[in-house]
């Protein structure tokens, strides 16, 4: 096998796999957190996080195109990319250092946490560069990103037990412990791509980069446009609110793990895959992601009683998070396929004129459609009714799901105009019988809201949708067996 040649359901397996099993460390890190902080500490976590993420808008720039010429085997492309991302952090880093006073000012948080906001500076710095690595990473070994998440979940655990529990030192603890599980991922990955360094920089690469920016600029703008709607959350709400979606939004996230099972799709199709492969990943991210869906939906409350007996009442939230999570995977395989057919780049030229006339640009036109449906409306809902904290944090979720279901429908167009695949429609009506099935059962399950009683019964839970699927769908035994024989190369030799 040659270094670009992608195994689809192998590398979906693994980072699927390595992904699964860092929900429980990534809960047991959470637990340690929001056992140990107020929830109003816990509210300017994830108030940081928004932060951050506009000091990162450039991280995804350099790295979308240098994984699209690592990929087409552009020689120099991965040095190229990793030292211009080093450089773009720098001065991230910088003008947040520059501003953040001034920022903590405008938004009323007490000069106290000028200190813990500082911590900020490192983790933008280490995004930049995890950002850039997974991208070289994913157009060559995809799998091994599984292994650096999971080197990044194991880490968090014991760095956020020492700084909080040991030492005692809070949501700075949380902090730090989050960036030197940082540090030991980016050493990870470093140790894989060494060799992927040598020769030169290509700076003509660096120009056709930054010129085709506009694309990525004009995508950075519509996200940032959109995380308005947890600002405003914040500010007119308040923390309380902020924590109830944050909490929420933390669980319905491992929904859209279910996307890693398409993680290589991008990439083998830059690479010359076909429409048997989007219906391939199709088919293995519905097997879990709708199952996952209607199983957060169904133990919702016990879930979220286990963080902290205090975000029980954000049931609600979690509810209507989860669909969105579903649908926002369901987006994201269609994204795939639009990004792995477009060849605007693939003579190493950009123009432009291709730029905006491509299919990129129309699918990225669709996060301004959805921004200018949500943002408006949210800031208006939150400004003119006096509403409590859990009811603004149900009715931004719920504003969330009626634009995303227009997204994603809008994408599926694009995608299918792009790539006339199949959609598995019996195997995803075999997935959803099993669900409800499962779904049916853990509802009759009134158990304690214990972590090891909960984790027990997701755990029953999946085994009663596999044993399901596997009496009625020959495709389940099929990857079953074929999941077998590439764990016993992978762990047998």
């Amino acid at each position: 096998m040659t270094e670009n040649s992608i195994r689809l359901r192998y590398s979906g397996f693994v980072l699927f796999l390595f992904r699964l099993i860092s929900v429980g460390t990534g809960l047991l890190n959470t637990l340690i957190i929001t056992r140990n902080i107020s929830i109003e500490e816990y509210g300017l976590f994830n108030n940081l996080n928004d932060i951050l993420s506009y000091f990162t808008l450039a991280a995804t720039i350099i790295p979308f195109w240098t994984m699209r010429f690592v990929a087409r085997r552009h020689p120099g492309a991965s040095k190229t990319g990793l030292v211009i991302n080093t450089i773009i952090a720098t001065i991230a880093a910088a003008l947040y250092l520059f501003t953040i006073s001034g920022i903590l000012y405008a938004l009323q948080i007490r000069e106290e946490y000028l200190t813990t906001y500082m911590i900020g500076v490192f983790l933008i710095f280490e995004n930049y560069l995890v950002v850039v690595l997974e991208a070289i990473l994913r157009s060559k070994r995809p799998e091994t990103i599984g292994f650096g998440l999971f080197v990044l979940e194991i880490s968090k655990v014991p760095l956020s037990f020492l700084f909080i529990v040991i030492l005692r030192i809070g949501l700075i603890g949380a902090l730090l412990g989050l960036t030197l599980a940082s540090l030991i991922q980016i050493i990870f990955y470093l140790k894989y791509l060494m060799h992927s360094f040598s020769g030169k920089i290509r700076w003509d690469y660096a120009k056709e980069w930054f010129k085709a920016s506009l694309l990525n600029i004009y995508n950075i703008v519509g996200m940032r446009i959109l995380a308005l709607t947890n600002i405003f959350l914040f500010i007119y709400i308040g923390e309380l609110s902020r924590a109830y979606y944050g909490a929420s939004q933390s669980i319905a996230s491992i929904i859209s793990y279910s996307s890693y099972l398409a993680f290589a799709l991008y990439p083998k199709l830059l690479s010359g895959g076909g429409k048997e492969d989007v219906t391939t990943s199709l088919r293995m991210v519905l097997m879990f992601a709708i199952p996952m869906t209607l199983g957060a939906i169904t133990i919702s409350e016990d879930i979220l009683s286990i963080l902290n007996i205090s975000y029980k009442v954000a049931k609600p939230v979690l509810m209507a998070l989860s669909i969105n999570a579903f649908l926002t995977t369901l987006s994201l395989i269609f994204s795939s396929v639009i990004s792995g057919t477009e060849k605007i780049d693939v003579s190493a030229k950009i123009s432009y004129r291709e730029i905006v006339r491509s299919r990129l640009f129309l699918s990225i036109t669709l996060i301004y459609i959805k921004a200018a449906m949500v943002v408006p409306s949210t800031y208006l809902l939150f400004t003119s009714m006096p509403l409590d904290a859990l009811t603004a944090a149900v009715y931004l979720a719920l504003i969330n799901i009626l634009a995303n279901i227009l997204v994603m429908l809008a994408k599926y167009v694009i995608a299918r105009r792009c790539l006339k695949f199949m959609v598995p429609w019996i195997s995803i009506g075999k997935y959803f019988a099993a669900s409800l099935l499962m779904a049916f059962v853990l509802y009759l399950l009134r158990t304690p809201a214990r972590l090891t009683i909960t984790v027990a019964k997701t755990l029953f839970g999946a085994l009663i949708y596999f044993l399901v699927l596997f009496i009625i769908d020959e495709e389940t035994r099929r990857i079953i067996r074929f999941v077998k024989r590439e764990a016993a190369k992978t762990f047998l030799g």
